[in-house]
């Protein structure tokens, strides 16, 4: 079983969150670096950017590693949604599913018909707002696993959205008639995600720099997180992989073309 992670593993992922965001703010990096990083303050199974296009009444995705046919459901028809008022109210932090009114669930065909079938049980939509109170865009991150109460990132994600807002309203978005997808791995040109395993795009990020034989520290120093971080991330990769060691893993990696930008 996976060690769970204390206030300070999820506070200093939080630093690493922002500073990503403010990269992609900048144009230094893309907005799938955001959700890489994000996956170390509440790990998910599926996890989406999107900016809210005023002129076209839609959404657009930055990056996102959900199904296309959840990608579409969030860019064209979750403003549509009857939990979309809710979320949208400036006043509230993110919703999280196990918060929401079972009756409000059983009205949203975005639960019903998108996240139920995808076996989704826990996670949360967050609504960015600029600086000048103007709705940017969103967050959302699904997970099949409930999570624990209290649960610190539950704040740590709330204190994120300005960093997040900002990188929405002005990240590098997809290519006209694209949908962006988070990158899988660091120097990784493998398809979506969610063939892998299921695997998250830091553990695909992990899993590369395996291959080349790094120790949790080495492999820490690279991503900018904390070797237990490492650990809990090789862990799940073990586990969602039916995999003895790490040399398996590595091994498994080199199979499917993955390994580490430098």
């Amino acid at each position: 079983m996976a060690a769970e992670r204390s206030s300070g593993d999820i506070l200093d992922a939080a630093v690493h969150v922002r500073e990503a965001a403010r990269s992609a703010t900048a144009g230094a990096a893309g907005v799938d670096t955001v959700l890489a990083a994000l996956s170390d303050v509440v790990e998910y199974d599926h996890a989406s950017l999107a900016r809210w296009d005023p002129l076209r009444r839609r959404h657009t995705t930055l990056a996102g590693s959900y199904p296309q046919d959840a990608t579409s459901y969030i860019e064209t028809r979750l403003h549509r949604d009857p939990v979309f008022p809710v979320l949208r109210s400036p006043d509230r932090g993110g919703l999280w599913l196990g918060d929401v009114p079972r009756q409000l669930l059983a009205a949203s065909p975005g639960f019903q018909d998108v996240l139920s079938p995808l076996g989704i049980e826990d996670g949360v939509a967050q609504c960015l707002f600029a600086a000048d109170g103007r709705y940017v865009g969103m967050l959302n991150v699904s997970t099949r696993r409930p999570r624990r109460a209290p649960d610190p990132a539950r704040a740590v994600v709330t204190l994120l959205t300005e960093a997040l807002a900002a990188a929405v309203a002005t990240g590098v978005g997809p290519s006209p008639g694209e949908t962006a997808a988070a990158e899988p791995a660091a120097g990784a040109r493998p398809p979506e995600a969610r063939r892998f395993g299921g695997l998250s795009p830091r553990e695909l990020q992990v899993l590369a720099e395996l291959t080349a034989g790094r120790t949790n520290r080495e492999i820490a120093e690279r991503l900018y997180i904390t070797p237990r971080t490492v650990g809990t991330h090789i862990e799940h990769i073990l586990a969602k992989l039916d995999l003895p060691n790490r040399s398996a893993a590595a091994a498994r990696a080199v199979a499917w073309g993955i390994g580490p930008s430098r």
